[in-house]
């Protein structure tokens, strides 16, 4: 270590120490270690009001309620709401053939303790670790990327990350697939145009640390492709079409465990695209949800068909629908055994007249066909129809 004339002199009057001097001027560890780390993250809130009175059966979309501290669910109708605060450490992996990198992503807040990943912290009510994975590359062929830990299902058209999608409620596409996994995952680039995904996990989630109770070896298997039009398609440039499916064991399937009950394994498939169209600034897309439950008594599946369509009116003003028909036998989103479907028109404005912040208001209407699902004071529901109008806004840092 070199150390300037004056530096000695002040070292030899006794102002300064040489070993204090030393210590500052080497490299600072954590520094380097958390060298090409982002923060990131947003805070998102709501206000909702469910038209009419009665609103204790309310649609059974994902985040429709919450959990409080307690455990009570707690509806998100006729009130304000703090949805959820996303913090987001990344390191992401760079260009090189043995990159190295970690993604760690938490929630606070109600619509994280919905989440239910129930970490070693205990779910604490608002608290969720949602992701949390190192990411490494491996130079074979193009590269295979890897994520070893808790990561985000392979499958669905919206995130868990509410910004991230087109509308402000979720799909109930989005309500009936896994939302996070433990385990390992590959992603591997075929060229520009194809990539395709395989992992295997300890169970369809969301709960860190799930094991099958009395098969060690049974796990969850999953895979997914990805293609995407070139740049010289025409308008049909950079439209994409997935398809995945996940298979093995989940603890949440009914009647596990019980007197005659199914084995614990579930299928969920997945195909959605989002196309471009000659019309500039509209998007189409659509997903298909199928959910087959492996019970040896009953198999009630789930069916979930949507349509999408978004509109980049002006830099700042879009426009977003959403259409969807729920066939569903299993109870996921109606009465099990039921003849009733649901229908659910979504239609949302987003105006960004903040930086950084996403505003958007928003009208769903649900409707329960052959049947009632929805209303009333206690007990059963007393409507075919629920009506929905909502306000959302989310900083993003």
């Amino acid at each position: 270590m070199k150390l300037q004339k004056w530096t000695v002199g002040l070292a030899a009057a006794g102002i300064v120490t040489l070993p204090s001097l030393m210590q500052a001027q080497q490299p600072n560890m954590v520094q380097t270690m958390a060298e090409g780390t982002t923060l990131t993250g947003y805070v998102d809130v709501a206000a909702q009001w469910n038209l009419g009175t009665g609103n204790i059966n309310k649609p059974a979309y994902a985040f429709n309620s919450t959990a409080t501290g307690l455990g009570a669910p707690v509806s998100k109708g006729d009130g304000f709401n703090l949805n959820v605060v996303d913090l987001v450490l990344d390191k992401a992996l760079d260009e090189t053939p043995w990159a190295a990198g970690y993604h760690v992503e938490l929630g606070f807040g109600p619509d994280a303790g919905t989440l239910a990943t129930d970490s070693s912290f205990g779910n604490a009510g608002d608290f969720a670790v949602r992701q949390a994975y190192v990411s490494l590359r491996t130079p074979l062929g193009n590269g295979i990327d890897w994520k070893i830990g808790v990561f985000d299902t392979i499958v669905g058209y919206e995130s868990t990350s509410g910004p991230n999608n087109p509308n402000y409620t979720r799909s109930y596409g989005y309500t009936i697939e896994p939302t996070t996994h433990e385990g390992i995952l590959g992603t591997y680039k075929i060229c520009d145009s194809a990539s395709v995904t395989l992992g295997v996990a300890n169970t369809f989630g969301p709960v860190i640390g799930s094991r099958h109770p009395n098969k060690e070896d049974t796990k969850v298997f999953m895979a997914a492709m990805t293609l995407t039009a070139p740049k010289n398609w025409g308008w049909l440039a950079d439209s994409s079409f997935t398809a995945g499916v996940i298979n093995g064991f989940s603890s949440t399937v009914p009647n596990f465990g019980g007197a005659g009950a199914g084995n614990g394994n579930l299928t969920h498939v997945y195909a959605g695209m989002t196309l471009a169209t000659p019309v500039t600034g509209l998007k189409a897309g659509f997903a298909v949800d199928y959910r087959h439950p492996h019970d040896t008594i009953v198999k009630d599946d789930s069916w979930v068909y949507g349509l999408y369509a978004s509109y980049q009116a002006t830099e700042k003003l879009s426009v977003h629908g959403r259409a969807e028909f729920v066939d569903d036998k299993a109870g996921l989103i109606v009465p099990a055994g039921s003849t009733i479907n649901v229908f659910a028109l979504t239609c949302t404005v987003q105006y960004d007249l903040w930086k950084n912040v996403l505003s958007r208001a928003e009208v769903r209407w649900d409707n329960a066909q052959n049947g009632q699902l929805y209303g009333g004071v206690a007990g059963l529901p007393t409507l075919r129809n629920s009506v929905m109008l909502a306000a959302n806004v989310v900083y993003k840092f």
